[in-house]
């Protein structure tokens, strides 16, 4: 299975996380915009994900809720500046166990000719202190895992 390739530049407020899928484009940023998919694939393969708000248009907002096996609840949120279906989806993202701590989300669906699709997913952090502190937090393993999980329902759609 394809991983996600990750770049973070030394000093820079930026994370770019790449990944390619076997789906088209359409498919692909359903995915992240209909909630009965995104319950099945976002967060943790431990976890389960509860989708408490997925407004999925320009101004709209959303709210993820992961429950652990031990009944612990980690909550994330923000709000969806554009969404241009199917090519991009701009958003905020901020876990609700950190407050304060928002990046800007950008998610480009590029339709690639074999059918495929790429997702390139720009996160700019409010400092490169966040930034790093994301990339300490095990989010290259955390997001790997996520996307894992949409490949394999991407299989069943």
């Amino acid at each position: 299975m394809a991983k996600a390739e990750v770049t973070a530049l030394p000093g820079t407020q930026e994370i770019i996380v790449t990944r390619v899928f076997n789906a088209p484009r359409e498919l692909v940023f359903k995915t992240f915009t209909d909630a009965k998919h995104v319950a099945k694939w976002w967060g943790l393969n431990s976890t389960t994900t509860t989708v408490d708000k997925l407004e999925a248009a320009d101004g709209g907002g959303w709210r993820f809720v992961q429950t652990a096996p031990d009944g612990s609840e980690y909550a994330f949120r923000g709000v969806f500046h554009a969404i241009k279906a199917p090519e991009q989806i701009v958003q905020t993202f901020e876990f609700e166990g950190m407050p304060g701590h928002v990046l800007l989300e950008t998610m480009t669906f590029e339709s690639l000719p074999d059918g495929t699709t790429k997702i390139i997913d720009s996160s700019v952090f409010q400092s490169v202190a966040d930034r790093d502190g994301m990339l300490q937090s095990g989010m290259e393993g955390g997001a790997n895992e996520s996307w894992d999980r949409l490949d394999a329902l991407l299989a069943t759609l």
